[in-house]
């Protein structure tokens, strides 16, 4: 079974993604901001990240040129979920290394198709 990290400061926010992507065959864990998602990317390499960008302390552009610099994380599919619908958070992102960037909240229609694209189902 494919695993997802979900990265957002948002418990709820968080929960309710690793419970959609759960449902859609994925076993997905969240990491509650952007030290617990460093904690657990130390302890572990997830099959897709999904990320926010508005993080206290470490954003979400911090912690994407962080993968890939890691030679391990590298291939890693980040997929950006934001609340933020401005193209030039999009083409940031894209040009950080998101696979896809997503405007909160996804629906679970959009969620299985970045996973067919990411290859995960």
């Amino acid at each position: 079974m494919p695993t997802a990290l979900v990265v957002d400061d948002n418990r709820h926010n968080a929960d309710i993604l690793c419970q959609m992507l759960s449902f859609l065959g994925l076993q997905a864990k969240p990491a509650y901001g952007p030290r617990a998602a460093l904690l657990s990317l130390k302890e572990s390499t997830p099959d897709a990240i999904f990320l926010d960008l508005s993080m206290p302390g470490i954003d979400g552009f911090e912690i994407m040129a962080y993968l890939r610099r890691e030679p391990r994380f590298r291939d890693v599919p980040v997929v950006v979920v934001t609340s933020d619908n401005q193209p030039e958070t999009a083409l940031k992102a894209r040009r950080t290394g998101a696979l896809l960037v997503l405007v909160k909240p996804p629906t679970i229609e959009t969620l299985e198709r970045v996973l067919h694209t990411a290859k995960l189902i």
